[in-house]
């Protein structure tokens, strides 16, 4: 049986089982290279609005020992696609053994069973399906790109939505005249007004600091489109059956509180990324927010948005087959949330040394621990470093599937010296392991950290 195997330059201290998918991808690659039956596959997804994305891979041969590998390769970039681009329809061309394992795994009752359900109806309203064409059927790329933010202009608010707190900022002509934080609770909250009467008070409040409203743009954690949650931790306590009739109009009917006001709301990451993009006036650009799970958004060279997810909180950046920590949400293991979040602090705290009693949420456990940095203390200090080895290799790996020149960090958990660490550790892994890619860190004041995502939304 063919094992791929790897050896870290940079074993994450507090965490020496982690596997890196970058390593694991280069490793499988080097295989294929040298294999005389190597066959080049393409993996697309489709959209309902006309766009397919398309990644090309080169397969090992169909044999008996490659089996295992090739199927768990192909499964995780699937799984990494349908987070970073989305898709109901996926297509393998160029590997028919593949075809029913994947369906197996992607169906109602498979390990992957969340994303069948999430990629399907939830978001797009279509039974998803894995299809099978030889290569040269395989459907072309059809991209799909547009121009938002950066506009300045009249009386804005924008509205940052996440786990722990909700900010809000009145914009008028360029001049934040208002940025304010709230601290709420809303993961658990069974009650759509709790979610409806944050945002409208937040709103409210800013709306009174300007003589008028010419726009309204927001940031929040999840999947939108055409401004209705698709998928969103921040409803996750609104029963499912619920969902449809509550979650979804949830943002619609806000904005009737504002008629003629035009409303966006888009997810966090984008957010992230315009940010990122408008400030440092530099494009190729991911932004991601370390908060309480893991939000990317992408803008491209050109400077535009795309029409992709990137909801990579649910892509896997960890190959390990075993004792992976398992996201409680989408039952996969080794995925973004679980190492670029308040969550690897959470989990890292225990192996660190400290003695958090069970049951601390996880803002007050990293503000614990971002006390205990700012005390020099040691144990602090190695969960930053664990956290920037997993931020180092999981960037190389994002580098796989995007144009990549910048990345833009945000989220508590980058605050303070911790966040310097993180950065140092990063580019250590980058310059280190992978000194062909040219990826730039990029981390803004505390102030832009933790209000820029609502003044720049303000400016959809």
């Amino acid at each position: 049986m063919t094992v791929i195997r790897t050896a870290p330059k940079f074993v994450p201290e507090l965490d020496p089982g982690f596997v890196p998918a970058a390593l694991w991808h280069r490793e499988y690659r080097r295989l294929a290279a040298a294999d005389p039956g190597a066959r080049q596959v393409a993996i697309t997804l489709e959209r309902p609005n006309g766009a397919i994305s398309r990644h090309e891979v080169k397969l090992l041969s169909a044999s008996a020992d490659n089996a295992a590998a090739n199927l768990r390769y192909v499964e995780r970039t699937i799984k990494f696609l349908l987070w970073a681009c989305g898709g109901w329809k996926v297509t393998v061309a160029g590997a028919p053994e593949l075809i029913e394992p994947l369906r197996k795994i992607y169906s109602p009752d498979g390990e992957r069973a969340f994303d069948y359900g999430v990629m399907g109806e939830q978001v797009y309203d279509h039974k998803f399906t894995i299809e099978g064409a030889d290569y040269a059927s395989a459907p072309a790329e059809k991209k799909i790109s547009m121009k938002l933010g950066g506009h300045f202009e009249g009386c804005r608010i924008g509205f940052d939505l996440g786990g722990s707190d909700r900010k809000c900022a009145a914009v008028q002509d360029g001049k934040v005249l208002h940025s304010e934080e709230v601290v709420w609770d809303p993961y658990f909250q069974s009650d759509i007004n709790y979610h409806k009467e944050g945002v409208l008070d937040s709103l409210r409040r800013a709306a009174a600091k300007l003589p008028r409203i010419d726009a309204i743009g927001g940031s929040a954690a999840g999947v939108y489109v055409d401004n209705q949650p698709r998928i969103a931790s921040l409803f996750r306590g609104i029963p499912a059956a619920d969902f449809a009739t509550k979650v979804r109009p949830v943002f619609l009917e806000i904005a009737k509180e504002f008629p003629g006001v035009p409303f966006v709301v888009l997810n966090d990451g984008e957010v992230t990324a315009l940010a990122g993009a408008i400030s440092l006036k530099k494009n190729s650009l991911i932004g991601l927010a370390m908060g309480t799970s893991e939000a990317v958004g992408y803008v491209t060279p050109e400077g535009n948005l795309t029409d992709y997810l990137n909801e990579l909180a649910f892509a896997p950046v960890d190959y390990r087959e075993e004792n992976a920590p398992r996201d409680e949400w989408s039952g996969d293991d080794g995925v973004g949330a679980s190492y670029l979040s308040q969550q690897a602090v959470g989990r890292l705290v225990a192996p660190a040394g400290f003695d958090i009693p069970k049951g601390t949420l996880l803002p007050e456990v990293l503000k614990l621990v971002q006390k205990a940095m700012a005390e020099k203390d040691p144990r602090a200090a190695a969960i930053y470093r664990t956290v920037g080895a997993y931020l180092g290799y999981a960037v190389a790996h994002y580098a796989e599937f995007y144009q990549l020149e910048n990345l833009l960090l945000l989220g508590r958990v980058s605050s303070g010296d911790g966040g310097s660490i993180i950065i140092d550790t990063a580019n250590a892994v980058l310059k280190g392991e992978f000194p062909e890619l040219n990826v730039q860190f990029h981390i803004p004041d505390e102030t832009f950290k933790r209000h820029g995502q609502a003044v720049i939304a303000a400016t959809l």
